[in-house]
């Protein structure tokens, strides 16, 4: 310690600057290339016992818990100067002003989600017009990976749009997967006014039951709302797909009901409708087509 403070010493008689903010400066520097070299091992550890999606978790945990380390230090060295910066702070222009309150509302909303959970990633969510996949949740801001709007269940744009952390107070932010993996889904299908209704209704139920992704989904889902309903009071009456009826103008409108997971959702619907057709084909279902 010695050794360093006759350095500064030195510093400062050759530099003619005050002693005092050579210490500040060269603590500062000392402190981000010590938590550089620790957070840089850290990685590389977590890195040869992780992989994957835990490998992300566990280093996206550590890197915050050593930013909040490093920032405490660094608070600890200014501690005296603190005053004087906010003084100094306070005559910057009112632009820089709305900047410095922006990044700090950015940064505590980025807590608040890491606490509350709101979404994490993976999760879809809808922002305003935007919905997409939750790629990577940082202290300032949250990136997710677009999704096409132009249908119910579209697929990556790959375009990657990036939220500021307080959008989750600004705005009402939609989380498809909170709580369970699984929602609902509706296809419509049109059958002749005069078919069989339920000769029609036996064979869409037999197309969506075949369905090995959808097969086994009410289990799950039933399990998971139990789970859920210890914090969270949600039901359903019913798990199973379910075809509702309504006649509609000169034909019968079947909605099918079921339950899929909202990355599949597409490819789900894309199967169904493959199904149906072939029924049509070979006169097991009465579509109705508009000419």
């Amino acid at each position: 310690m010695q050794i360093f403070e006759d350095f500064c010493l030195y510093l400062s008689k050759i530099t003619t600057i005050n002693k005092n903010y050579i210490v500040l400066f060269l603590s500062t520097i000392f402190v981000f290339i010590i938590f550089r070299i620790i957070k840089l091992i850290g990685k590389k550890f977590i890195k040869s016992q992780t992989s994957g999606r835990r490998e992300y978790i566990f280093n996206q945990t550590y890197q915050i818990l050593l930013n909040i380390l490093e920032v405490l230090i660094l608070l600890s060295i200014w501690d005296s100067y603190i005053k004087n910066l906010m003084t100094l702070i306070s005559v910057i222009s009112a632009a820089m002003t709305i900047s410095l309150r922006e990044l700090i509302i950015n940064f505590f909303s980025g807590l608040y989600i890491r606490i509350k959970k709101p979404f994490k990633v993976e999760d879809r969510i809808q922002v305003g017009d935007i919905r997409g996949d939750v790629m990577n949740i940082s202290s300032l801001n949250f990136e997710v990976l677009e999704i096409s709007t132009k249908e119910d269940n579209g697929q990556s744009t790959g375009i990657v749009v990036t939220f500021p952390n307080s959008v989750v107070f600004n705005n009402p932010v939609k989380n498809i997967n909170k709580g369970f993996k699984y929602v609902w889904n509706e296809l419509k299908i049109n059958i002749k006014i005069d078919a069989d209704l339920v000769k029609n209704k036996k064979e869409l139920y037999k197309i969506v039951n075949s369905i090995e992704i959808i097969k086994n989904i009410p289990r799950k889902m039933e399990k998971q709302i139990s789970d859920i309903n210890t914090t969270n009071r949600v039901y359903f009456n019913k798990y199973e797909p379910i075809i509702y009826t309504k006649i509609v103008g000169n034909h019968i409108e079947l909605s099918l009901r079921y339950l899929m997971h909202p990355k599949k959702a597409r490819y789900v619907e894309s199967v169904i409708w493959n199904k149906i057709y072939l029924a049509y084909k070979s006169k097991k279902i009465d579509l109705y087509i508009e000419k």
